[in-house]
Parts: C-alpha cells; structure tokens; sequence
C-alpha cells in the first residue's frame, strides 16, 4: 500500500492539495494532471456519496496523486467505510475532545493501536495484493498508511492540542481557519495576531512530536507564508471555487482586450 503523500514528507517535502467538492472523478483527473500531490475528497459539505467517493480514490491513484478523505461523521461507518475503498488518509472535522479522537483511533486502527472492524476492502485488493500476507503484516501497513488527521477548527480541540496530537494513531493535525477563527470570536479575520498565534500553537505541538501540520487556505500568499513558517502541507481552496474564479478571470482578460480594440 502507497501512500505518496506521507513519502514525500518523509523526504522533507511540503505536499500541495485541494479539496474536491465536485464528486467528479475528472475533476480529480485533472488536479493530478495540475501537479497536485493529494486531493481531499470532501463529504462534510458536499454531496458526495460513497460510490463517488469510491470513484475519486480509483481516478486519485490512477494519475499517481494521494485520495485522503474528509469525513461527513465521527461514526465508526464512516470511517470504516472510507478506509475499506482504500482512503490513505481521514481528516476528521468538529473533534471538540481528546475522548473524540480516541473513539476515531478505535475505529480507523487495528490492533494494538485500536479495534477496527477486519473486512478486505478495495484498499487491500479484497485480500489479493502481495503485501497482504498475514494478518500481523496487514495490520501493519494499513496502520502505518492509512492516516488519521484530526481537524483543529474548535476551542475544545485547540485547547487541547497537545493532549491529542500526542496520542499513538494521530498522524498530524489538519487546521481549518475558517472554523477556527468563527470559534474565537474572530470570523474570516485571517490576519488577526490571536488566529495566527493559535495556527503557530498549532504547528509547534505537532513539531515537537514528529507529527506533521497542515492547513487550508486559498490565497498563493497565505500558503507561500505557512510553507515559509513551518507548515508542513497546504491545501489550496477546492475545485468549484477555482472553477468559478479561474473562469471570471478569464472572462475579465477577453472583455479588457476586447475594450482595448
């Protein structure tokens, strides 16, 4: 099992991704032809179901490009389900608690790390790839590849990030600063000395535990300016936003040339 992203950070690379919000695998096709490294498949607000998300992973991995998904519930469905299509990674919206993350460690890892529920999925070639030779060794892999990434967008998990980002079966910490800026008080003031002395706080609990750090933003200044500061990964806006912008753009540069005649 490859986890493209999870080697590149290994390496000490910085990973670029975006969010899919299209449920369109040739959306996806097209981020990884961009040079995208990951692509977060998003069922929190977008309306995904598993069958499309099930087609995002195939075309993700088809043109060599990370699927992680954002899960639309903390249950243990959800996060079995994502996992058994092949997944390489959760990110895991609203965690208010370190009890939260320790409920999704029960349900994403298998033993000893937690209590996931053994099914051969697509991620496993339903039994059939060579690196699933015993269960010990199946176990192994799919703990070691598939990620777990709580998002840190609430006072509850802020508060506590250090308790969370330290437990075994927590790869890194996902920072949502739309959410995370709502919770303080402080709303889209993405700027503001609080928000970005939390989004340090952040980074530097993940950093002392190895554990890496990622954030989302849709400025290319932002994400120059997180890359520069530390952060380990940037995930640049999501595809209908893009869409719509690159196009009004687009339109904006014909009708300037046209004026220009």
């Amino acid at each position: 099992m490859e986890n493209i992203f999870l080697d590149k950070l290994g390496r000490g690379q910085q990973p670029l991704g975006s969010f899919s919000g299209l449920c369109s695998p040739a959306s996806v096709e097209c981020m990884a032809l961009a040079g995208l490294d990951y692509v977060i498949l998003d069922m929190e607000h977008s309306p995904a179901t598993l069958t499309d998300v099930a087609d995002g992973i195939r075309a993700a991995q088809a043109r060599g490009m990370t699927p992680l998904v954002r899960l639309g519930s903390l249950t243990r469905e959800a996060v079995l389900r994502s996992l058994d299509l092949g997944a390489r990674g959760l990110i895991a919206p609203c965690v208010n608690s370190v009890g939260d993350v320790e409920k999704l460690i029960e349900y994403a890892k298998y033993p000893p790390l937690g209590a996931r529920g053994l099914a051969f999925g697509r991620a496993s070639g339903w039994g059939s790839e060579n690196w699933v030779t015993d269960l010990p060794t199946y176990f192994s892999v799919c703990n070691r590849q598939q990620l777990l990434i709580p998002q840190c967008e609430t006072e509850g998990c802020l508060a506590q990030i250090d308790s969370i980002v330290a437990l075994e079966g927590v790869a890194g910490i996902f920072i949502g600063p739309y959410d995370l800026s709502a919770a303080m008080g402080i709303a889209g003031q993405f700027t503001d000395p609080a928000l970005q002395s939390a989004i340090r706080r952040v980074m530097e609990s993940c950093h002392r535990v190895g554990k890496f750090c990622m954030i989302y933003t849709e400025a290319p200044e932002d994400a120059a300016k997180y890359l520069a500061m530390g952060i380990d990964s940037v995930t640049l806006g999501m595809d209908p936003i893009l869409y719509i912008r690159m196009y009004r753009q687009l339109i904006q540069s014909v009708r300037e040339l046209t004026d220009a005649r």
